[in-house]
């Protein structure tokens, strides 16, 4: 009996979810098709520099989804059906702390890690956990209902978590067991048909629409599902052309004339969806909620934990602009401050250690008897090495937030002199009983072996520094 391996069951679901989504969300069709297209524009008039962070096929392949859960068990269960998929828990992000609205999620990004991997499906899903127990949110009795409500839920059928468990301790699938699992997969993130309780969502809608979508509901659902572009201001004007509604800013880095870094992201509004809603009396009547949104991305070159420092401290110098100039456009104040701050090359970024590169010997290199240098700066000036960007996996948590609130109906509501609960990447690792990788020690690992490769074919005793 044929079987299926996890990375072309994390190919087809990626596939499957997408066609689902697009019939749920047929602007989200609309987002792919403009997505191609300037895609293929850039291909045509940048050639091979336009696939330097990454093949043209792998970027329109390439998607990024969104679920979000209640409860540490629900957590756990869904890390179960993603590990199936070759998809590890990544990066700890606290969207409570990121937005000065209403956001009580804490979220991790599940993705492969192997480079292998990531350039055969680069699938990866953020996923965020409601926080009941933080009060600057839920009072006592509304976080006794809230977790009540939670506890009794069901999201991911036994099936499901018996294949995706065999799927990952066997790393396949035999091919009906495998279409079952996709099957039972996408339809655990299907948008329900199911009535909402009208009384019970409003009550959380006016603490924090996020908590309302997670909360409020007896499932989940794919709550966006995004592709990479590699021009993402072209992609916003494009779409804005086309009648569809997008939000005010592109999130993350400027737009400038240096290289790409970290993750620039946009989308377009949160729509109207038709809900069936379940009023006190009993009765059910239509109604809609806003809570599923196009995101789109465009992902620049791994910075290291030096060169994040340098962004976030541009990004708080934008603030501060912002708020002495307000009738300034930010964008303009920012693209100002990373001219003069940001360096304005690949070259630039690797020599002071600001980004993340691997390193090959530079085939057919003509040899003089001169031994190489011991530092990779001068391997790649004298043409000993070239070093290749390695791109950006990860996420922002201040983007991701402002990618949330954007999409709001309000503000939702946060008493801030109450104490926050405190969460970080170990508290969630121990929730889902599996690690909660370290982004950072990933791509410093894939640099360090490259290195090491370039140590043993030059013959040099310890890789360069």
């Amino acid at each position: 009996m044929s079987t299926i391996s996890q990375w072309r069951l994390r190919t087809a679901f990626a596939a499957r979810l997408s066609r689902m989504y697009g019939q749920e969300v047929p602007a989200y069709g609309t987002l792919v098709d403009v997505s191609r297209e300037v895609n293929e524009d850039v291909l045509r008039a940048r050639g091979a520099d336009a696939e330097r962070l990454g093949s043209i096929s792998r970027v329109s392949a390439e998607r990024h989804g969104a679920v979000r859960v209640g409860t540490p068990r629900e957590l756990q269960q869904v890390a179960r059906v993603f590990a199936a998929l070759g998809m590890h828990p990544v990066g700890f992000y606290d969207l409570r702390e990121a937005a000065a609205s209403a956001v009580p999620v804490v979220s991790t990004a599940f993705r492969p890690v192997d480079g292998e991997e990531l350039a055969r499906n680069p699938f990866r899903v953020f996923t965020s956990m409601l926080t009941p127990g933080d009060p600057r949110f839920f009072g006592p009795d509304l976080r006794r209902r809230l977790e009540a409500f939670l506890a009794a839920r069901e999201l991911f059928p036994p099936e499901l978590l018996a294949l995706a468990d065999r799927a990952a301790a066997e790393r396949e699938l035999p091919r009906q067991e495998a279409e079952r699992f996709l099957r039972l997969a996408v339809q655990a993130f299907e948008l329900s048909p199911q009535p909402v309780d009208k009384a019970w969502y409003e009550t959380l809608e006016r603490i924090s629409a996020v908590a309302a979508d997670i909360g409020g509901v007896r499932s989940t659902h794919i709550n966006h599902l995004t592709p990479r572009v590699l021009d993402i201001d072209e992609l916003y004007r494009r779409m804005t052309e086309r009648g569809i509604e997008m939000i005010d800013t592109i999130q993350g880095p400027p737009a400038w004339k240096g290289p790409d870094v970290l993750l620039r992201q946009t989308s377009f509004r949160a729509l109207a969806e038709p809900r069936a809603l379940r009023t006190p009396d009993g009765s059910v009547v239509s109604g809609a909620l806003r809570v599923r949104f196009g995101e789109v991305e465009a992902r620049g070159i791994a910075l290291t934990r030096q060169g994040r420092a340098l962004y976030d401290d541009l990004l708080g110098r934008v603030d501060e602009q912002v708020a002495r100039n307000p009738s300034q456009p930010r964008a303009d104040l920012a693209r100002a401050l990373w001219e003069r701050h940001m360096p304005g090359s690949e070259q630039e970024l690797a020599a002071g250690k600001l980004a993340y590169f691997t390193y090959r010997p530079r085939p057919g290199r003509p040899r003089d008897g001169s031994p190489p240098p011991t530092t990779t700066g001068e391997l790649v000036r004298q043409g000993w090495v070239t070093a290749e960007p390695l791109v950006y996996e990860d996420f922002l948590p201040r983007s991701a937030a402002g990618i949330f609130r954007s999409n709001l109906g309000g503000e939702g509501t946060r008493d801030n002199d109450q104490p926050g609960t405190a969460y970080d990447a170990a508290r969630l690792s121990g929730a889902i009983d599996r690690d909660v990788l370290d982004p950072y020690a990933l791509y410093e690992q894939q640099q360090n072996r490259s290195l090491a490769h370039v140590a043993r074919e030059l013959g040099l005793p310890h890789p360069p520094g």
